[in-house]
């Protein structure tokens, strides 16, 4: 079996530099030279994963097909790579710990006294290993969440030493992002914030050996010289990160600033093939040379914060490249929506996404906005929440049921056409206790979901605890909302359609996880192609 290579990408100077990006850019150029390659992410925080974190705080939770709740960047992984990930690429402190913990009340370290190291940082490395075992990944790319220096990370930092100790330099390599700043008023990028970073980085025992430099203006080959000569880095390890109009631009960037070459020869690996890229040049050729142009308001609750939706929006940039046209996405808080403003706020745009969520707040303007879409024949998707909406704004206004609603917002609902699901009703934990995870779903021949998947049993991610419920499937149909979707094992209604409107769609499952730029995701493309046919644009 030939013997896994590990590559750790830590981060300096300050947070969200894009350690996320640069690992699917470098691990997309090396998939493409014909490495077989998965990423992961350690994170730093002690929750034991994002589930039970407010989107405010950590941006969007993502799900992956075996149901695990993870940091929003294995939704990048997943984009960049067109390679699904599992439980095994996201760990997070609150889980080592939980593990450890755990092994000694068994009694597993034979009365031995527990500590940071060896036990919690033996931990990390098990886990490390762990995504790369069973010969399926000839590289495994392991992204450290947080900033070198802070006390949280020291444990993965510790581990990354260790491993590279017993792996061999060989084996396992460190790739540093760091930020340059452009001082304004002097005209001039500095390094000393670069420098510092390093330094905190030999400090606890380790010498990268690529430095990626993020940076808003061209380095001189002075200034990579410099880096070079200060951070103890070969010339050519230095490596520029310019700000670009869109990330799916930055694997050609590393490409020219030959990171993954640089990358296989630290590894002692054949550089193989050159990468062959053109299905992903086509898309951003296609992306930044668009046909046509959509409006697209999408109501939420957590619209301050971008990444709250960041699936969501990613999965709408494939599906305008795969439809020749670019998504003016404009995010609307649906607190601000109420009866006196809703036609005002939802004016002008060529269609209407409700996104997902949980809580009372802000539901009643998600539900008005589904009663402007449907009564405006606006084309409208909506997702998990988004469906339930619509399926209590269609009870209440079409049907006429009076207290129509799910029984999250209000447990003595009149008409409880939106229900806890069953498995739910003896669950008392909040963390990783939803139904998560792929399930199966048979679509109604000849429906707008089918006319979008082309087939007649899809499969999902979902993450939810409440459901349509069934008791109301008859009076639903009969009033022209249609159940096209639903579940072959447990019945659960998956999909709900309006057939007389241009397009009115609504899933309980989550579309936007399983988008890819090479792959966009078929509701998602269904979609942007009824908004560009909207002939008459409100």
């Amino acid at each position: 079996m030939t013997e896994v290579k590990y590559i750790f990408v830590t981060g300096g100077v300050t947070s969200s530099l894009g350690k996320g990006i640069i690992s699917s850019s470098l691990a997309k150029l090396l998939q493409a030279r014909g490495y077989s390659v998965t990423i992961q992410k350690l994170d730093p925080y002690i929750n034991v994963d994002p589930g039970t974190l407010n989107p405010y705080e950590h941006g969007e939770c993502f799900v992956t097909c075996d149901g695990a709740e993870t940091d929003l960047d294995l939704g990048h992984y997943e984009r960049f790579l067109d390679v699904p990930t599992s439980q095994a690429n996201n760990v997070t402190t609150g889980r080592v710990y939980q593990s450890v913990i755990n092994k000694e009340r068994k009694g597993d370290y034979l009365g031995k006294t527990v500590q940071v190291i060896p036990h919690i940082t033996d931990e990390i490395k098990r886990r490390i290993k762990l995504v790369g075992s069973g010969g399926k990944y000839e590289i495994v790319i392991t992204e450290i969440g947080g900033t070198v220096g802070d006390i949280e990370s020291l444990p993965y930092i510790e581990a990354v030493r260790q491993l590279r100790w017993e792996q061999g330099q060989h084996n396992c390599i460190v790739i540093h992002l760091t930020l340059v700043p452009f001082l304004r008023a002097s005209g001039e990028l500095k390094t000393k914030p670069t420098q510092h970073s390093v330094k905190m980085l030999l400090e606890e025992g380790i010498q990268p050996d690529v430095l990626v430099l993020r940076t808003e203006h061209s380095l001189t080959e002075d200034v990579r010289k410099k880096v070079a000569l200060f951070c103890n880095v070969e010339p050519g390890a230095v490596v520029e990160s310019i700000d670009v109009s869109t990330i799916y631009e930055v694997p050609l960037r590393m490409q020219e600033e030959l990171l993954d070459v640089t990358v296989l020869r630290k590894l002692g690996l054949p550089s193989g093939h050159e990468p062959v890229l053109d299905e992903w040049k086509e898309f951003l050729h296609k992306l930044k040379n668009p046909a046509h142009s959509v409006k697209i308001a999408l109501v939420g609750k957590y619209v301050e914060l971008a990444d709250a939706y960041k699936s969501i929006s990613e999965a709408f940039v494939h599906a305008g490249a795969a439809n020749n046209a670019s998504v003016d996405l404009t995010f609307i808080h649906s607190e601000e929506i109420e009866e006196g403003n809703y036609t005002e706020k939802l004016t002008g745009y060529d269609c209407i996404v409700v996104a997902p969520g949980f809580g009372s707040r802000g539901i009643e303007g998600k539900i008005l906005t589904a009663k402007y879409a449907r009564i405006n024949d606006i084309p409208f998707l909506g997702i998990c929440l988004g469906l339930q909406c619509a399926v209590i704004e269609f009870a209440r206004n079409v049907l006429g049921l009076e207290g129509a609603h799910s029984t999250e917002i209000n447990p003595k609902a009149r008409n409880p056409v939106i229900d806890l699901m069953e498995e739910q009703k003896s669950v008392t934990e909040k963390g990783g206790t939803m139904r998560l995870g792929s399930y199966k779903c048979e679509v109604l021949h000849g429906s707008e979901a089918w006319k979008c998947y082309r087939k007649e049993e899809i499969t999902e991610r979902h993450r939810h605890r409440y459901e349509f419920n069934s008791k109301y499937l008859e009076e639903f149909r009969n009033a022209g909302m249609i159940p096209c979707g639903t579940n072959p094992e447990s019945g659960l209604v998956e999909i709900m359609e309006i057939p007389s409107n241009r397009w009115f769609v609504g899933v309980q499952f989550h579309p936007e996880y399983s988008s890819t730029v090479l792959r966009p995701h078929p509701l998602f493309a269904g979609f942007v192609k009824a908004c560009i046919k909207t002939d008459n644009k409100i």
